[in-house]
């Protein structure tokens, strides 16, 4: 597994997580710049979402107010991990509706990149739309198919979750809008997925696996959902078949040049 020089802080006796004054201003300066671009360009579920867990702007929030609404609202939770977790780990978090949560938050010299997922990635990305059950369905499933899939087949999977929950579109009757995780964290991103720079392809499961990615840069092509009610129904769809379709076929040629060495 891959190292990390963030360190996840520990909750004190009363379940507390203490961050100090810096790190609450990382957290301010994130979220106001990111509302701001999302206003038109976020789908209306993650919205909703945002509007309903009603996170703070002046502070980290807590992991408990944010249980507190994805419990009532999809029976979700989030879970304390640290800064990188195995792929075991992983499944079995989503396997059991947890989704994992880094208590750490990225420093101002990283502010507009950052490798790692950090609590505003996890949080602000992720966590509103766990509030809506279609996607909430799609990530547990993925989490219990993951935990019984092998080596290869996670690794297919894994692609199916970058295309989807982390770099997603939708479109709309407004238009194209995002739902992916790793775009609404990224003020860059944000603006260049809706650019006619990217390519952009309808959604398809098995297409969606077959293509390489590189997690360090800008996005070569996203793939874009009809509606976001299509997540719940590949969650009911024989998502380990497409497995096995797509590593009969086999990779795509990547988008992208290779990582310099």
């Amino acid at each position: 597994m891959k190292t990390t020089k963030y360190v996840a802080r520990e909750p004190d006796a009363h379940g507390h997580i203490h961050y100090p004054d810096a790190e609450h201003a990382v957290w301010q300066t994130l979220i106001e710049r990111q509302l701001k671009l999302l206003d038109g360009r976020a789908c209306q579920e993650y919205l909703d979402g945002i509007e309903q867990l009603a996170l703070p702007h002046d502070r980290i929030p807590q992991l408990d107010e944010i249980n507190r609404v994805l419990q009532a609202t999809t029976g979700w939770q989030v879970a304390r991990v640290p800064a990188l977790i195995p792929f075991q780990t992983f499944f079995e978090l989503l396997a059991s509706k947890r989704f994992p949560v880094a208590t750490f938050i990225r420093t101002p010299e990283e502010l507009d990149y950052l490798q790692e997922p950090d609590i505003f990635h996890e949080i602000f990305g992720h966590c509103p739309l766990l509030t809506n059950p279609w996607f909430a369905e799609f990530t547990h499933t993925y989490g219990q198919l993951g935990l019984k899939a092998n080596k290869e087949e996670r690794v297919y999977l894994a692609r199916l979750y970058w295309m989807t929950i982390e770099f997603g579109l939708v479109e709309t009757p407004a238009g194209q809008r995002i739902y992916g995780g790793g775009i609404l964290s990224s003020p860059k991103e944000t603006l260049y997925c809706l650019s006619d720079e990217p390519e952009h392809q309808v959604f398809n499961v098995v297409e969606a696996m077959r293509t390489p990615y590189r997690i360090d840069i800008l996005q070569p092509v996203y793939f874009v959902l009809p509606e976001l009610r299509r997540l719940f129904d590949v969650a009911h769809e024989d998502i380990m078949g497409h497995v096995r379709t797509a590593m009969q076929l086999g990779l795509h040629q990547p988008k992208f040049p290779p990582k310099a060495a």
